[in-house]
């Protein structure tokens, strides 16, 4: 997998530590660092010396960073409560290092590594291995990194850990697999080349320095990967003399989380590890300037295939990695990218421009980086670009003369020590690429630190950040649809030319530095208490609302989820258009005031769905009651004006216009969810309904909308029942619901009908794709159990033969895909050279296959499947609001039950050959194909779905397909 380099968006609070200031930010020491091996037991075979980094004093995991004798780096953590273990080996070489004649053989390499080593030499013996073991596995390349990552059931990770310290010592670049391989990554570069990102990131790189092998084309193609001529050096060659010439310990950095202590994480790592080759390399520089400073200032604008008006200004700064103690960029950042009132989005909203905006740092190469102020248009802002360059450089004036007092920088410093005390920890394979990626990059001490870190203001390097951000040291770049030039990139296809901007230009009025933040919150309190599942806090027929005390994830933050429900929500397109157009307006209505709270750690969303909208609140328990009340009195009683019903209508229309344009996987997914999902519409009804509304229409909706609700409501996270029950009372309050549960139409999973049938989405893509759809027989927890465990059954099998093998295409996968409580097994294979026919063709092989494969399985065979699958199901929640959302998903169902996933976990291991086998004829007789070719007419779902009738619930039930 290749990872885009260009920068989408920016937070100001620090998700992880990758380049640059894309919004970290820090605190002061809470914990210590040390060298000191007295914390661990006698140092294993191979560990030349232990340290540890800080922490924070809520962090209970134990941590040990280590440097074997050949020169790598490790970081060891100790989560007991884990269950799953995760490493990350993190190479700092990547596409910057690609000799000019084979473009993308960094990549190539990585694919390369999983296809077999001396001890375990079958192509898929560690893809295997990790999915029969509920694991999951992959790897990305960068412009100077190359991240290889997986997860696993922990007592399964020796074994792991044994296969993947191999793609280090003793890979055999198999030369049987090396002309599929070059296929699966041309693959990947046509799936991915129609990528808004990428596209822009191939005119970005025409317009830098063409010495900076930052600018090179990372992903490859059967063309830049073609073999050599003969007599020289064979492609295999090439792939195993890079490997090494730049794979070496010492540009090596492990990451390994599990919950086994920490001495025999340190042996295991130890004995596997400390044989990697210890060449004495040292990580890559970048000499070469990013961009030619004569070359500049330079106007571009370029084609884009989606519906979507961009505006992006790139200034070349210093890489800003270096002084990740004092983070001299973000509060510049920070303030050009504020979006409350006065602000420079703010501004540009009002005169009806601009719809969005994110300012930040990236694309850095060590040396320099760019410092990027993207910002999204509406055709009214296409048309007065010149003004709105007028206007960000009127801000950036404004920063230069009253924006950069210490007080500001005082108060990101507070919100990052808040941020850093109560930080969540993700996922065990999350965390470990994170912290792969932080150690190769920063000190050990800083390794969890570094991302939050700002020891203080030093206002010279803030001066030379500000000093950059001058016109004539500016690349802008325009995307529009409209743009037509003869001038094409080279690998990514995208029209682009030079413009002459206009020198008559008028800085728009009204900008304002942000005053002290007053929803920063004061009492962190931690409240001792733990419930073991949410419990009913209210039940009247009209409302119903669950609470459940949590302190597991020490944290004092609380995630509450309001739905609004209506019985008319769905009923037709034009009122899914008015519910989805009134939960825009009320984001967007309260975006100026409520954006200072989300800075400070409480965020706000409205969202809807096929029963009405529910409104969400994250953040810290202190101050969270004002902030429902807000928004609970701005839905039922602020103005809804012609300008914010315009902009989100627009806003609307344009991601139901780009659909077509989507990946082509979810464009599928969505067309299996409109023909068995009901009530359901299609973006391209969305649309034309939408055409037909104006302000008044969505005034009379809300009004409509509030006066016949049933709510229902949750809060879960670190509040008591007594703060609950008064948050609760001011929700009832004000919403005044007076229908009950019974009044809402449910979101109903359909039966697929016995006639193999093949549908086609309404897609303007150049890829092939076939999601097959096999369907249970009902929605019963046995059936769901059943299905589980097949589709992990098919899963690696289906992905050896059809993309390792045939090549069929880059997006090849199987597995366990339910409807609602409806199970099914999904099987999707996307092509850029074969057609669906065939692709269908080798599906039936496959299915086939499977049968005969089935006939001679045994339960003793199955049982690793059982396995995979249950312990999949009792993976921990690593969040609070992977929590409270597991929680509140299950409260949608006519029967809710909080113990649903544990349930099924204790039947998956109950499922026997039997069960199997009585299925298996079933979900090959209940078959759905979404199939897609270039140019085929998309096929009218809703005939399809309007002759199906509800799949049964229980197997006694009769349905009529």
């Amino acid at each position: 997998m290749l990872r885009s380099t260009c920068l989408k968006r920016w937070h100001l609070l620090p998700q992880g530590a990758l380049i640059g200031v894309i919004a970290s930010i820090a605190m002061s020491p809470l914990a210590f660092a040390a060298s000191d091996n007295s914390v661990a037991g006698e140092a294993a075979d191979g560990v030349k010396e232990t340290a540890t980094p800080i922490i924070s004093p809520y962090d209970s995991r134990d941590y040990r960073v280590l440097t074997l004798e050949n020169g790598l780096n490790v970081l060891l953590v100790s989560d007991p409560e884990a269950d799953k273990a995760a490493a990350s080996m993190n190479v700092r070489v990547g596409s910057a290092q690609d000799p000019d004649d084979l473009q993308g053989l960094a990549h190539f390499l990585e694919h390369m590594l999983f296809l077999g080593t001396e001890p375990y030499p079958e192509s898929d013996a560690y893809q295997r291995y990790i999915s029969n073991n509920a694991g999951s596995h992959n790897a990305f390349t960068a412009q100077q990194d190359t991240n290889y990552f997986f997860d696993i059931e922990p007592s399964a990770l020796p074994g792991a850990l044994d296969r993947f310290s191999e793609f280090f010592l003793s890979p055999l670049f198999n030369a049987d697999q090396l002309e599929s391989e070059r296929n699966i990554v041309h693959s990947e570069y046509m799936a991915r080349i129609r990528d808004e990102s990428r596209r822009e990131n191939d005119v970005l790189n025409q317009l830098l320095n063409p010495d900076n092998p930052t600018t090179g084309f990372a992903v490859g193609s059967r063309e830049t990967l073609a073999s050599p001529p003969e007599g020289e050096a064979t492609l295999r060659e090439r792939v195993i003399d890079f490997y090494h010439q730049h794979y070496d310990a010492n540009v090596m950095n492990l990451a390994v989380v599990a919950p086994q202590p920490l001495d025999t994480l340190e042996e295991w790592v130890a004995e596997r590890f400390a044989d990697i080759p210890d060449n004495d390399l040292s990580v890559p520089t970048v000499d070469a300037p990013l961009v030619e400073a004569d070359t500049l200032p330079r106007y571009i604008e370029r084609q884009s295939l989606q519906d979507r008006r961009q505006l992006r200004f790139y200034f070349p700064v210093p890489d800003p990695i270096d002084d990740y103690r004092t983070k001299p960029a973000q509060l510049i950042a920070h303030l050009l990218g504020n979006e409350s009132e006065g602000s420079l989005l703010a501004v540009l909203r009002d005169a009806g421009l601009a719809d969005g905006l994110s300012a930040g740092v990236g694309r850095g190469d060590g040396n320099e980086a760019l410092f990027t102020v993207s910002i999204s248009l509406t055709p009214t802002g296409a048309e007065r670009l010149d003004d709105i360059e007028a206007t960000l450089f009127a801000a950036i004036e404004q920063l230069r003369n009253e924006g950069l007092a210490d007080w500001r920088y005082e108060e990101q410093a507070d919100l990052n020590e808040q941020a850093f005390r109560f930080q969540q920890h993700g996922a065990p394979q999350q965390e470990a690429t994170r912290l792969a990626m932080n150690l190769s990059r920063y000190p050990v001490e800083d390794v969890q630190y570094a991302p939050y870190r700002m020891d203080g203001p030093d206002e010279e390097r803030q001066q030379a950040y500000l000093d950059a951000l001058t016109s004539d040291n500016m690349l802008r770049v325009y995307s529009a649809p409209d743009v037509e030039s003869d001038t094409v990139t080279p690998w990514f296809n995208t029209q682009w030319k030079e413009q002459t901007p206009d020198q008559s230009s008028q800085a728009l009025g009204g900008l304002a530095l942000p005053g002290p933040n007053p929803f920063i919150a004061s009492d962190l309190t931690l409240l001792e208490g733990q419930d073991e599942q949410p419990s009913l806090l209210v039940d009247t027929p009209s409302f119903t609302a669950w609470h459940m005390q949590s302190a597991r994830f020490d944290t004092p933050k609380v995630e509450w989820r309001i739905s609004l429900q209506n019985p008319t929500a769905s009923y037709s397109a034009e009122e899914a258009v008015l519910t989805r157009l009134l939960a825009s307006w009320l984001n967007d209505s309260l975006n100026e005031s409520l954006y200072p709270a989300w800075l400070a750690g409480q965020a706000f969303s409205a969202y809807p769905h096929s029963r009405g909208m529910t409104l969400s609140f994250s953040g810290w328990r202190d101050g969270q009651t004002p902030l429902i009340e807000q928004a609970l009195e701005q839905l039922e009683n602020a103005a809804i004006t012609n300008s914010a019903f315009e902009r989100v209508r627009y806003q609307l229309q344009r991601e139901w216009r780009n659909a077509p344009q989507a990946s082509l996987y979810g464009q599928a997914s969505r067309t299996l969810g409109e023909a068995l999902l009901t009530p359901q519409w299609s973006t391209a009804e969305l649309l034309a309904a939408s055409d037909r509304f104006e302000r008044s229409h969505l005034e009379d909706f809300r009004q409509r909308f509030l006066d016949d609700l049933y709510v229902d409501a949750m809060a879960v996270g670190n509040l008591d029942a007594e703060l609950a029950r008064e948050q609760t009372q001011l929700i009832r309050a004000k919403l005044r619901p007076q229908l009950t549960r019974d009044d809402i139409a449910n979101l109903t999973p359909l039966a697929v009908s016995e006639e193999h049938n093949v549908l086609h989405p309404h897609s303007s893509r150049d890829e092939s794709l076939i999601l097959r759809y096999l369907q249970a027989r009902d929605q019963t927890p046995q059936e769901q159990a059943t299905t589980s465990v097949i589709a992990q059954w098919l899963e690696t099998p289906f992905y050896q033969q059809l993309r390792t093998e045939q090549q069929l295409g880059y997006i090849v996968n199987a597995g366990y895909s339910p409807l609602l409580e409806a199970p099914g097994i999904a099987l999707v294979v996307q092509s850029s050279d074969v057609e669906s026919d065939t692709i269908a063709e080798r599906m039936d092989a496959f299915l086939e296959e499977a049968d005969q494969r089935l006939d001679q399985l045994s339960d003793e065979d199955l049982a690793p499947y059982r396995q995979a699958v249950h312990d999949q199901l009792r993976q921990r929640d690593t969040s609070l609001e992977s929590m409270a959302n597991r929680y509140w998903q299950a409260t949608a169902l006519e029967d809710v039950r909080f113990d649903r996933r544990e349930q099924q976990a204790d039947l998956v291991l109950d499922v026997s050959l039997e069960d199997i086998k009585a299925l298996w004829p079933a979900l090959r007789g209940h078959a759905l194909d979404i199939r897609f070719n270039p140019g085929d007419e998309p096929s009218d779902v809703s005939d399809y779905r309007e002759a199906r009738s509800p799949l049964p619930k229980t197997r006694n039930d009769q349905a009529t397909p």
